[in-house]
C-alpha cells in the first residue's frame, strides 16, 4: 500500500511544482483503506490453494465437518449420559471414610545417642506394625469411641431400638443368627462397631489404614478420626511421663557439663599461648606452613637446575659431534633465525650459479666462503646459548643450596615443637568431646521439654491422613462411570465423522487451480482503474504544527538530529516507534535514520528496521553483512534472533529487509507487523527506515508511531507544512520535518557521533 501524502487536488498542484526537480510525478494512488482491501482480497485463496497443493490435511475442513454434523455427535453422547446416570442411581449407595497412621517408633529416644535412633527405625518390622493394628482394634479403644460418639443411641448400631424383623427372629430361633435379646446392649453395639470397622497395614510400608462404613457419611468420617485420635491418646500418657523424667535428668547433667567445657577450653588456650603454637591458614601451625612453602620452592629450584643443565649438555653434544643444532632455545633465537635465512639464500644462489659455472670459478668460491662463515656464526651463537644455560644452572644450584639450609633449620624447629603440639591436640580433643556432649544433651533437653504436655508427647505413630466426609458413595463410582460412558461415546461419534471427512478429502476429484501470478495481477489492475478520492477524517484541535526543528543556519544537520533525539528521549513511551521516510528514494533517508538511532542508543535500547532496502548502507555498518532479514523471517528460513545484528560503531541493533534479490512483496505480509510489535516490547525505541514508503502498508508505518520526514532541499516551505498535515491525517501521532538531511559526503562524521 502506498501512503497518500497528497489529499487535496489544489494543494497537489502546488506541491508538485515545488518538488518537480527532485523526483518524477507519482502514479495515481488510492486511499489506504480501499487499497488494503484490494490487495488483501486474494490472499486467503492463495494460502488455501498452496495448502491443498502441498497435500496436507485440511484442518479447517475437518472443523467445518464436525460443526456441520454436530447432531450425529451430540445425540448419542446425551443418550449415553442419561443411560449411565439412570443405571448408577438405581444401585444402593454405600459411604466409607478412612484415616491413615504412620508408625514412626516404639520406645522413648531422648536418652539415647543418635546412632541408636537410626537402628531403632531399621528394626521396625512387619510384626510390629501388625501389633499396632491390633491395638487399633482393641476393646478398650472401641468402648471409648462408642461412648464419645454415642453410638449406642443409634438404631444402626443397636438393632433392638428399631425392632427386630420376623425374618431375623426366625433365623435366631433356628440358630442361623445370634439372638439380639440374649446379648447385652454393649455386646450388640460392639458387634455392629466391629462389623463396620476395618483396620489393616499397607503392604511393604509402616502405614495403618482405618476404614469405617456407615449410612451417615458424616458419622463415618467422625468415627474414623476418633479411632485415630484415640489410638494416639492411649500412648501419650506413658510418653509424657518418660519425657518429664528425661528432662529432669538432662537438666542436672547439662549444668555439670557447662563447667567442664569452660575449664577444658581455658586449658587449651593457656597452653597454646605458653607454647607459641599459633595456627595459620588451613588449620596448620606457622612452622609447618613455612616448611611446606620452602619445600615447594626447593623443588622448583631443583627442577630449573636440572632443566638448564640438560639443555646445555644437549647443545654441547650437538656442537662436538657436528650434528645440526635443533634445540628449541637455538631455533627460537632471533639471530639464529636470521642466520638460517641467510644460509638458505646463499645455498639457493650457489645452486643457481653451479648450473652455469664450474667449481673453481671465483663466484662459486665466494658463495662457498660465505656459507662457511655463516656456519661458523651459527655454531658460535649456539655455544653462547649453551654457556648462558650453564650459568642459569649455576644460579639455580646456588638457590637450591640456600633453600636446603633453610629447610633443615625449619625441620629442627618443627621437631622441637612436636611434643608440645601433641599435648595441645590432646587438650583440644578433650575440650571438643565435652563440647559435643553438651550440645547433644542440650538438643535432647529441648526435645524432651517440648513434649511434657499431652498434646506434644511422642507416640508410636502420627496421623498422615484424616478422614473426611464423603458425599460420593463408595459403590458405585458414579462420576467415573458416567464420564467414561459419555467420553467414549463422544470420541467414537467424533471419530466416525472425522474418518468420513478424511476419506472424502483423499478421494480423487478435480480442483480449480489459481496461479499466484494471476492473483497478483488483479490488485494491480484494480489500482490502475480505480480512482477514489480519499476522505480525510476530521481531527479534533490538532497539536501545534512543528514542521521543522528550530536551528541556526550555522548549526549542522547533526546538531539538528541530536536535538530531535533529545525530544524523542524526553517523550518516553510516546516515541517508542518512529518512522523515518522521505519524499524520494535516496541514501539521505538511511543516513538520517542511522544518525538519529545512534544518538538514541547512547542510553537506551534501540533497533533500526530497514524496510527501504534501497542502499547498502545498513549492510555496510552491520557486523554481519550477510545476515538474513525480514524476508527470510517471513519465509521461515531464519529465526527471530538470527535477523538481529549489531552496528559496528555503537550499541545500536539492526534488522535488514533481506538478502540481495529478495521479493519485496514479502514485506507486505501481516506477519511483518507482528515482528515490529515484538521488537516494540523488547526495545525502548524502534526506528523504521521506510524510504519513500511507496509499496509499504500504511498501518505498518502509522500505528502508534511518530514520523520523521527527510525532504528534498528544493522543497518549498508551504509544501512541507502541507505534507505534515497530510501525514497526521494518515495516522501519525506527531510529524517532524528535518530542515536538512544527512548527506552521503557527511557519513565520515557518523563515528564521531557514536564516540561522543
Amino acid at each position: 500500500m502506498r501512503l497518500a501524502f497528497w489529499r487535496d487536488s489544489k494543494a497537489k498542484a502546488v506541491i508538485e511544482r515545488a518538488v518537480s526537480k527532485s523526483r518524477p510525478k507519482p502514479a495515481p494512488k488510492v486511499g489506504p483503506k480501499i487499497e488494503a482491501e484490494v490487495e488483501a482480497g486474494p490472499a486467503p485463496v492463495v494460502a488455501k490453494q498452496a495448502q491443498v497443493e502441498a497435500g496436507d490435511i485440511d484442518l479447517r475442513a475437518l472443523g467445518a465437518a464436525l460443526a456441520r454434523k454436530r447432531s450425529w455427535i451430540i445425540v448419542p453422547t446425551v443418550l449415553a449420559l442419561v443411560a449411565s446416570l439412570a443405571v448408577v442411581n438405581l444401585v444402593t449407595p454405600r459411604y466409607k471414610s478412612e484415616a491413615r497412621i504412620l508408625i514412626d517408633g516404639r520406645e522413648n529416644v531422648f536418652l539415647r545417642p543418635n546412632s541408636d535412633r537410626t537402628e531403632e527405625r531399621q528394626a521396625l518390622d512387619a510384626e510390629a506394625v501388625t501389633s499396632q493394628v491390633q491395638l487399633v482394634l482393641s476393646r478398650d479403644l472401641a468402648r471409648e469411641i462408642i461412648r464419645k460418639n454415642k453410638l449406642a443411641e443409634r438404631p444402626e448400631f443397636d438393632p433392638v431400638l428399631q425392632g427386630i424383623s420376623p425374618l431375623k427372629s426366625l433365623a435366631a430361633l433356628i440358630g442361623i443368627a445370634r439372638d439380639p435379646f440374649s446379648m447385652t446392649p454393649e455386646e450388640r453395639v460392639l458387634d455392629a462397631y466391629y462389623e463396620r470397622l476395618q483396620a489393616y497395614a499397607v503392604d511393604k510400608s509402616r502405614v495403618i489404614v482405618i476404614e469405617f462404613q456407615s449410612a451417615d457419611p458424616e458419622l463415618a468420617a467422625r468415627v474414623a478420626n476418633s479411632i485415630a485420635d484415640g489410638y494416639l491418646v492411649l500412648q501419650q500418657s506413658v510418653r509424657q511421663e518418660q519425657a518429664k523424667n528425661a528432662s529432669q535428668w538432662l537438666a542436672g547433667e547439662i549444668e555439670s557439663l557447662r563447667k567442664k567445657v569452660s575449664d577444658a577450653e581455658a586449658r587449651v588456650e593457656d597452653f597454646r599461648s605458653k607454647s607459641s603454637l599459633f595456627v595459620g591458614t588451613n588449620n596448620t601451625t606457622l612452622s609447618n606452613q613455612q616448611m611446606g612453602e620452602v619445600n615447594t620452592q626447593l623443588n622448583n629450584a631443583r627442577s630449573m637446575k636440572a632443566d638448564a643443565e640438560s639443555k646445555a649438555r644437549l647443545i654441547k653434544e650437538m656442537l662436538q659431534t657436528g650434528k645440526p643444532i635443533e634445540a628449541s632455545e637455538v631455533v627460537n633465537s632471533e639471530l639464529m633465525r636470521r642466520l638460517s635465512e641467510q644460509r638458505v639464500t646463499l645455498r639457493a644462489q650457489l645452486a643457481e650459479q653451479s648450473s652455469t659455472l664450474l667449481g673453481n670459478h671465483p663466484r662459486i668460491k665466494e658463495l662457498k666462503a660465505q656459507l662457511g662463515d655463516l656456519d661458523n656464526q651459527i655454531r658460535d651463537e649456539a655455544a653462547k646459548i649453551s654457556r648462558s644455560l650453564e650459568n642459569d644452572a649455576r644460579i639455580a644450584s646456588g638457590r637450591v643450596d640456600g633453600l636446603t639450609v633453610s629447610l633443615e633449620q625449619l625441620k629442627k624447629q618443627a621437631a622441637s615443637t612436636n611434643g608440645q603440639d601433641v599435648q595441645l591436640r590432646a587438650l583440644e580433643r578433650e575440650a571438643k568431646a565435652q563440647r559435643d556432649l553438651l550440645e547433644t544433651y542440650l538438643a535432647k533437653y529441648r526435645e524432651a521439654n517440648t513434649r511434657e504436655t499431652i498434646d506434644t508427647a511422642p507416640t508410636d505413630g502420627r496421623i498422615i491422613s484424616r478422614a473426611i466426609v464423603s458425599n460420593t458413595p463408595a459403590y458405585p463410582k458414579k462420576l467415573p462411570i458416567v464420564l467414561i460412558a459419555t467420553i467414549a461415546t463422544l470420541l467414537l461419534s467424533s471419530g466416525v465423522v472425522v474418518t468420513g471427512e478424511l476419506l472424502r478429502q483423499t478421494a480423487p476429484r478435480a480442483a480449480a487451480v489459481f496461479t499466484p501470478a494471476a492473483v497478483r495481477r488483479e490488485p494491480a489492475v484494480a489500482r490502475q482503474d480505480l480512482v477514489v478520492e480519499p476522505v480525510v477524517k476530521p481531527v479534533k484541535e490538532p497539536a501545534p504544527l512543528q514542521p521543522e526543528i528550530p536551528v541556526d543556519a550555522a548549526v549542522t544537520e547533526f546538531a539538528e538530529i541530536e536535538h530531535l533525539a533529545d525530544r524523542l528521549r524526553a517523550a518516553g513511551a510516546a516515541a517508542k516507534k518512529v518512522t523515518v521516510l522521505g519524499t524520494a528514494p535516496g541514501e539521505a533517508i538511511t543516513l538520517s535514520t542511522l544518525t538519529l538511532a545512534r544518538h538514541l542508543a547512547r542510553d537506551a535500547r534501540v533497533v533500526v528496521v530497514d524496510l527501504a532496502a534501497a542502499s547498502p548502507i545498513i549492510a555496510a555498518v552491520s557486523v554481519d553483512a550477510s545476515a538474513p532479514g525480514l524476508a527470510e523471517l517471513m519465509q521461515g528460513e531464519a529465526s527471530f534472533t538470527q535477523i538481529i545484528t549489531r552496528d559496528k560503531l555503537s550499541r545500536l541493533h539492526l534488522v535488514m529487509a533481506g538478502r540481495p534479490g529478495f521479493d519485496r512483496s514479502l514485506l507486505q505480509s501481516p506477519r511483518v507487523a507482528l515482528a515490529i510489535d515484538a521488537l516494540l516490547r523488547a526495545y525502548d525505541h524502534v526506528l523504521i527506515d521506510a524510504g519513500s514508503a511507496s509499496d509499504l502498508p500504511a498501518e505498518l508505518l502509522t500505528a502508534h508511531a511518530r514520523a520523521v520526514v527527510v525532504p528534498d532541499a528544493s522543497m518549498a516551505a508551504d509544501a512541507r507544512t502541507l505534507m505534515c498535515d497530510q501525514l497526521r491525517a494518515v495516522g501519525f501521532s506527531e510529524v517532524t520535518m528535518l530542515s536538512k538531511p544527512v548527506q552521503a559526503s557527511d557519513a565520515v562524521e557518523a563515528p564521531r557521533v557514536v564516540a561522543a
